[in-house]
This record gives C-alpha cells, sequence and structure tokens, in this order.
C-alpha cells in the first residue's frame, strides 16, 4: 500500500483502511471493560473508551507507514492508547492522588514496550485492585504485536524513553494541586540540558504525547533494515516538536474548561496570549523543519498540518470568538493542508457526534 503523500489520498486510507479496524478493536476492549468486577475500575475504563475514541483514532494514522503490517500496528496502536486513556482517568477522575499509585500504575506503559517485561500488579498501591485482568490484557497485546515486529529492537529503547518521560509526566501532574507546579519544575531542571531551550510548561506539553512511540513502532514492523541512526532522528522530530504541538492545541481548546474546574493548563503560563500564540507557532515551524529531513516527509508534514486543523475543528473553538479568532491564525501558519483537515474534521465531528 502506498504510504500517502497529499490530504485527499491520506484522508481516503484513513476513513477506508484505518478507522474501521480502530473501531473493532476499540469494541473488543469495550467488552472486556463491561466485564470488569470492580466498579470504580469498570466505570473509569468505559470512560476512557467512550470520551476518549478520537486518540486511538488519531494515532492510528501511523499504521499507514506498516504498510502490509497495517493492522497488527492498530492493534498496537489502539491496546496501548487505550493503556493511555485509562490510566489517565484512574489519576485524574478517581479515587487517589498518590503519586506512588500513579507511579505503580504507569510502570505498564514500558512494560508494554519490552516484550521481555513480566506482568506486575499495577494496581497494589489503591484500593481498587479486581480489573478481571484489562490491564494485563492490554499490556500482553501490545507485548505480542511488537513481538513480530521485524526491527523494534532497534526502537525499543527510544520507545521506553518517551514512555518513561510520558509517566513521569503523569504521576507529577495529577498529585496534590499544590504540588504539582513544584514538582514538574524540579522535574525539568532533571533533563531540560537534553532538549532545545524551553519552559517547564512546554517540556511538560512535549512529553505528554504517545504519538513518537507510533511513529517509531509503525516503522519497526515494516522496515527490516532501520537503523538506530534514523530511528533516533525520528524521536527527535517528535519530541520535542511535534509532540509538543500536539499537546499545546489540547490544552489550548480546553482553557476556558480547564479554568472552570481549577485544573492544570500549561498555556495559563505563557505571559499573555501573544506570547503563547508565538510559542506555539515556534514548535509547529521546529516541526516542520525536523520533518523535511525524515523518510516520507511529506506524510509527516501532512500529520502535523491535521493536528493543527483537527483540534480547531473541536465544537469548544467554534463556540468562543477568542478562540475563534486565534485559531485563524494557526491555519494561515498551516496553509491550504490545513485547512483543508479543518474542513474535515469538522464535517466528520459534525456527522459522528464527537
Amino acid at each position: 500500500m502506498k504510504i500517502p503523500t497529499n490530504s485527499w489520498s491520506l484522508m481516503y486510507q484513513v476513513y477506508k483502511k484505518v478507522l474501521p479496524k480502530v473501531h473493532e478493536y476499540l469494541n473488543e476492549w469495550k467488552k472486556r471493560a463491561e466485564a470488569i468486577p470492580n466498579p470504580e475500575l469498570r466505570q473509569q475504563a468505559l470512560a476512557s473508551i467512550e470520551t476518549k475514541t478520537f486518540h486511538c483514532e488519531g494515532g492510528a494514522i501511523y499504521s499507514l507507514l506498516a504498510g502490509d503490517r497495517r493492522e497488527d500496528v492498530i492493534k498496537f496502536i489502539v491496546a496501548y492508547q487505550t493503556i493511555s486513556d485509562y490510566l489517565d482517568n484512574l489519576c485524574d477522575r478517581s479515587t487517589s492522588l498518590d503519586p506512588t499509585d500513579f507511579r505503580a500504575l504507569h510502570e505498564s506503559m514500558p512494560a508494554a514496550l519490552n516484550p521481555n517485561s513480566e506482568l506486575e500488579n499495577y494496581y497494589r498501591y489503591r484500593n481498587e485492585q479486581d480489573d478481571g485482568g484489562y490491564l494485563a490484557a492490554l499490556v500482553t497485546t501490545c507485548q505480542e504485536c511488537i513481538k513480530s515486529f521485524p526491527s523494534y529492537s532497534v526502537v525499543q529503547a527510544a520507545n521506553v524513553e518517551l514512555a518513561e518521560l510520558y509517566s513521569d509526566l503523569q504521576v507529577h501532574k495529577h498529585v496534590k494541586v499544590e504540588e504539582r507546579v513544584p514538582r514538574l519544575e524540579a522535574w525539568f531542571e532533571e533533563h531540560k540540558h537534553k532538549v532545545p531551550q524551553m519552559t517547564w510548561y512546554e517540556f511538560s506539553a512535549s512529553c505528554g504525547s504517545t504519538l513518537g512511540i507510533f511513529c517509531l513502532t509503525a516503522y519497526s514492523a515494516s522496515l527490516p533494515n532501520f537503523s538506530v541512526e534514523l530511528a533516533e532522528k525520528i524521536k527527535m522530530g517528535y519530541f520535542p516538536w511535534v509532540q509538543g504541538i500536539h499537546i499545546l492545541m489540547d490544552y489550548f481548546i480546553d482553557q476556558e474548561e480547564d479554568r472552570l474546574g481549577g485544573d492544570l493548563n500549561f498555556c495559563f503560563y505563557y505571559k499573555n496570549e501573544e506570547e503563547m500564540i508565538e510559542r506555539m507557532k515556534y514548535f509547529y515551524f521546529q516541526a516542520d523543519k525536523r520533518m523535511k529531513d525524515m523518510p516520507h516527509a511529506k506524510f509527516h508534514r501532512l500529520i502535523s498540518n491535521g493536528l493543527l486543523a483537527i483540534y480547531l475543528a473541536d465544537d469548544k473553538v467554534k463556540k468562543d470568538p477568542k478562540l475563534r479568532k486565534k485559531g485563524r491564525e494557526f491555519i494561515r501558519s498551516g496553509g491550504a493542508p490545513t485547512l483543508f483537515f479543518y474542513i474535515n474534521g469538522w464535517i466528520y465531528r459534525t456527522k459522528s457526534g464527537t
């Protein structure tokens, strides 16, 4: 299957070859979630699927890099993203504010990226324990998929590194409100020498995405001669730039909702709206520059444009005049492809009711 290099061919393949399979796998996990014995774990597992389907749909686009292994990569991406969304619910909306609990839960994420990792009791520090094997099954599914990918050993170290950064972020940002920023600032001090100059909140945003993992894993499934050097180049393109703009856009559209709910939002820490817009544009253009050196550069740049557009097509933007005005600036930055994806995303959300 040819990797798409323009907006039309990308969306055609997404609708015909990616989304139906995503929904098929998600339905299977939903059935597993419905059978979870503990009511709290069951509620959070089902809510994570019902409200965050979009995460799996977007991540699974990377399966188009995997050629004949597309369905195996979709299976992996859906399982891995479901772990991420489920744990986010357990940390954000459930019964615990204990960082030790959050750390134990998130041990499952690097474990899912290591085919040799043994399963643990990831719930060992919380009251709710019996998920009927749900989280273990998600981890095992990921491990079984990556075992069969010919070049997975080449990307494993990079994947685990990204997963550990993601897990650290989830621990620090979900603790008691007064502890969040000090923990995130101290964490950034440990890592700031590894990334280009940025703030603690931009670094945090860059760690909050799974896109780099999905991209590297998709390549490992289809390229038998994938090199460590190429894997590192792709990782450095996605982290921090692509992942950063991905999560900053997520926070950008959630500002009013998070302000009302008193939730942490990384966009709140910019000096003013002008600085926020300029820095987000900077992340976008840095991502675009790095993608020019990647294999299938046109595909990756389409994804970057699509990220802008999909978020800007969200109802929250359409209903907020201030967000809508700022959104038009991003659409101008991305050009015609972003406008195309914006219109497409708006139509898809309208039809699907998401």
